[in-house]
């Protein structure tokens, strides 16, 4: 699973041992840093238990070890919206 924008993760110790604390994470993006092999740089918002965002973060995990919680809504579709008429008056010069 590659995470998207949005995407709310619950991150442990099976996607690295800096995580002997579980975390809930919000999803920036994932960075385009050179990493090895099934590993990724997350940008992203550590979230409290109400799902308020406490720290911005940048944590390097393991893909496999991420659990995902909720996953970003998808893109909307674009609506048109007719316009209205210009209403023209006249203008008075001079």
């Amino acid at each position: 699973m590659l995470p998207r924008s949005g995407d709310v993760l619950h991150v442990t110790r099976a996607a690295s041992v800096q995580f002997l604390r579980p975390i809930t994470f919000r999803v920036i993006r994932v960075l385009d840093w050179p990493t090895y092999d099934g590993w990724l740089w997350l940008d992203g918002y550590e979230l409290n238990a109400a799902g308020d965002a406490v720290n911005r973060r940048s944590i390097f995990v393991l893909r496999e070890g991420l659990e995902q919680l909720t996953s970003a809504p998808g893109p909307r579709p674009h609506t048109v919206r007719p316009r209205r008429p210009l209403a023209r008056t006249p203008v008075r010069v001079g």
